[in-house]
This record gives C-alpha cells, structure tokens and sequence, in this order.
C-alpha cells in the first residue's frame, strides 16, 4: 500500500491545473448567452385573452362533444370546435341549478 502522499500525489497527477482553471472560467463563470431578439418577440406577442388549459373528460363525454362539433360543422358552422361549444354552453350554465353532486 502507498502512503497518504502518494494517493495525494497521484490525485493531483491527474488534472491539469490550466485545463481544470480554462474549463470552469469558460463553461461555469461566463455570462449567460442573451435570448435571441425573434424568441422575444415571439413571446411577447403570444395572446393574452386567453389561455391554453389541460381538463380530463370522460370518454364518452368526449365522445359526444365531438359529435355536436361535427353536425355543426355539417349544418354550415366552418369555426365550431370543442372549445366553442363548452364556451357556448358555459353561457347558459345557471349556478342556481347545478346540482349538489356533480
């Protein structure tokens, strides 16, 4: 077994001073990279009036609300979606008839 020196020894062996110094000042203390002008752009102007939202519904649930889309869609109505119909439907909900366990 070597001593506590030569563990020591062949530790520092094996960097090199320089390389270890020039890859923390380049990779770790340098600024950080400035966000590219389009990206900003393309975030400032993303809409404001709404917002993209993730529910769950049952498969059946689904199942109809994509069935009244289509018929829509078939009576002539080129911009009905999943979205505008709960939208529409949404306005005629009144709370006072909701019922307890839903």
């Amino acid at each position: 077994m070597g001593s506590d020196g030569d563990i020591q020894t062949a530790r520092f062996g094996l960097l090199d001073r320089d390389e270890v110094e020039g890859v923390l000042s380049g990779s770790f203390y340098t600024p950080a990279r400035p966000v590219p002008a389009a990206r900003n752009a393309r975030e400032a102007a993303k809409p404001t009036h709404y917002k993209v939202i993730c529910i769950s519904m049952y498969t059946d649930d689904l199942k109809k609300l994509d069935e009244m889309v289509d018929e829509l869609k078939a009576r002539g109505l080129t911009k009905a979606s999943r979205s505008a119909l709960i939208r529409h439907a949404l306005e005629g909900v009144d709370i006072e008839k909701v019922p307890r366990g839903i």
